[in-house]
C-alpha cells in the first residue's frame, strides 16, 4: 500500500475494541469530529444518525471493523477537514472523562485523534 492508498481514518486496536463494544451497546454508530470548542477537536461517537450531518461536513471513512457488521461511517466538518486535510487520522482511546455527549464517555475513556502526515 502506498501511502497515498492508505486510508484517510483508522483505528488502533483499542479503538476498534471499544467501537466492538459500543456496537453491543447502542446499535449502529458512527463518528463526528467537529473541530468546535470544548471536545469538539476529539472524535464523538454516536448512535449511527444521531448526529446530523449536513453540507457542511465531510465523509471522511466508512470503516470497516472486525466484529461489527455495518461499516462505521466517520465524518468531519469542512471546516476542520480543511486543517486536517494532509494527515492520516487514527483514532485511540485514552483514560479519561470524554464529553457526555459521546458513547464511550460512561466507561472512563475517551475517543481521542493521533496523526500521521501523509507520506510520512
Amino acid at each position: 500500500m502506498t501511502p497515498s492508498d492508505a486510508p484517510l481514518v483508522e483505528l488502533t486496536p483499542a479503538a476498534a475494541e471499544l467501537v466492538r463494544r459500543l456496537r453491543e451497546a447502542h446499535g449502529p454508530l458512527m463518528f463526528h469530529q467537529s473541530g468546535g470548542c470544548c471536545d469538539g477537536s476529539a472524535p464523538m461517537c454516536y448512535q449511527d444518525g444521531e448526529f446530523r450531518t449536513g453540507n457542511s461536513d465531510v465523509l471522511l471513512a466508512s470503516l470497516t471493523v472486525g466484529g461489527v457488521a455495518e461499516r462505521v461511517p466517520f465524518w468531519m466538518s469542512k471546516s476542520q477537514f480543511e486543517v486536517w486535510a494532509h494527515t492520516r487520522l487514527i483514532v485511540d482511546v485514552v483514560a479519561g472523562r470524554g464529553s457526555g455527549f459521546s458513547l464511550e464517555a460512561p466507561e472512563g475513556v475517551r475517543f481521542l485523534i493521533r496523526s500521521r502526515l501523509v507520506g510520512a
